[in-house]
């Protein structure tokens, strides 16, 4: 099925080393011994380096570098443990496995999985991260690592039987199982600066960094559905979610689409608040959660992990500054309405004509 462009009102940008990441990425998964020799030659085709120097076009090199490591460390769990192996139809066994990484992560002195290529891997991406983080940052890389392994558990238990979820359980499981939330810290350690307490824990900004997880999965969903179906083992998708509740598949995606839409213009009006209202900090996480979204959506057309040319998949070439759906309202799953209780109304067309003609004025007056 052709994917039409996709709306995005995000501006694209790319770091200058993108090449160089990318190149020592694929070192580092060699290095490491990242997933089979099968997998890892297909890891290294995504240019999971320039997924990591869109989303960090302007950070430090070597945070960036970590990440696209990171990255592709976390395809090697999700791909080769999760989707591809064994342990993907097995929730139990499956958790005791990423029980022992995060002992690893939390405590990678711990004599656990000697000699294993993901715990070694893992152990190097801790160090590289006790370097660049706060004591607060690395405890939160942490925690989110355990909220994507919790979630992965969660799939792997509709994966053990061939079931779908419902579309609010699935959203729930989604906003972890994408390992966005493993993220969001390594883009302060990327520009240097931490979060405080007090804007951190704020309602406002968590349904910012929610929205953004919704978005980037998604579209993740949306762009992969084509290299999903075309594959032997279960996939799980909103668009498989969506027709489990009765949709065809063209009016599945034409909702899904219209979903992320509503969700990124929301998105992008409340980042625009506390990008205006909020701290320097929050004024450069905020940059960072878009860069996150639209760094995904750039990587998501581009990437042969989703482009597939031996079978191309049909992906769009660019996105539109249009929405299918720009509701201010809630969309209809229950556990994430509230995020719009935090998305400042939008102004009224004449509130907009009138703040058109005060700028206007300023600017005559200073002339």
């Amino acid at each position: 099925m052709i994917v039409p462009p996709l709306f995005s009102p995000l501006s694209p940008a790319i770091h200058p080393r993108y090449a160089e990441v990318d190149s020592r990425t694929a070192l580092w998964a060699e290095a490491h011994r990242i997933g089979s020799d099968e997998l890892r030659r297909r890891l290294v085709r995504h240019e999971i380096g320039s997924f990591a120097a869109r989303v960090m076009p302007y950070g430090r090199e070597e945070v960036v570098q970590l990440m696209a490591d990171f990255v592709l460390w976390l395809f090697g769990v999700d791909d080769g443990c999760c989707e591809e192996g064994d342990l993907g139809c097995r929730p139990g066994d499956l958790t005791e496995t990423l029980h022992r990484l995060l002992r690893v992560a939390q405590n990678p002195e711990a004599p656990v999985l000697p000699g294993d290529p993901l715990a070694e891997g893992l152990r190097d991406l801790r160090a590289r991260v006790d370097r660049y983080a706060t004591d607060g940052q690395a405890a939160r890389w942490v925690g989110h690592l355990r909220e994507y392994f919790f979630s992965v558990v969660w799939e792997a238990s509709y994966r053990s039987t061939g079931t779908v979820p419902s579309l609010t359980d699935y959203t729930l499981m989604r906003l972890y199982d994408g390992a966005t939330t493993v993220v969001f810290p390594l883009l302060e350690m990327a520009h240097g600066y931490e979060l405080q307490a007090g804007e951190r824990d704020r309602r406002d900004v968590r349904a910012a960094e929610e929205m953004a997880s919704f978005v980037i999965t998604w579209d993740n969903d949306i762009l992969s559905d084509h290299k999903e179906r075309s594959g032997d083992g279960f996939f799980l998708n909103v668009l498989r979610v969506l027709e489990a509740d009765g949709l065809g598949r063209r009016e599945a995606m034409a909702t899904a689409i219209a979903q992320r839409d509503r969700v990124l213009v929301a998105f992008s009006r409340l980042t625009d608040h506390l990008t205006a209202t909020g701290s320097p900090q929050l004024r450069q996480y905020m940059a960072g959660l878009r860069s996150f979204v639209r760094g995904s959506q750039d990587w998501g057309i581009s990437s042969v992990r989703y482009t597939t040319p031996e079978d191309p998949a049909g992906l769009p070439a660019s996105f539109t500054g249009t929405p299918t759906d720009d509701s201010p309202d809630p969309l209809g799953i229950e556990a994430v309405a509230w995020w719009w209780d935090e998305v400042p109304p939008a102004a009224s067309p004449v509130a907009r004509r009138g703040a058109r003609r005060t700028r206007r004025g300023s600017l005559v007056g200073t002339a």
